[in-house]
């Protein structure tokens, strides 16, 4: 999605958040987009890992069942 951009396109965008939030405000933002991104990624590989674990008991489960 974001590959296409190149480097003249992010100027761009930095140029036109600076107009819009001001070089005051600007940082706020960035950290706030940073904590959110962090927070989403968290939340990402946790999900991931119960559906790897839940994935893995009920592998556990059928293989126990076969030995049976």
């Amino acid at each position: 999605m974001f590959a296409n951009i190149g480097v003249p396109g992010l100027v761009l965008i930095v140029i036109l958040a600076l107009i819009i939030f001001g070089p005051n405000k600007l940082p706020q933002i960035g950290k706030a987009a940073g904590q959110s991104l962090k927070e989403f990624k968290n939340s990402t590989r946790a999900l991931t890992q119960d559906v790897k674990d839940e994935t893995d008991e009920v592998k556990s489960i059928i293989k126990e069942e076969k030995m049976s």
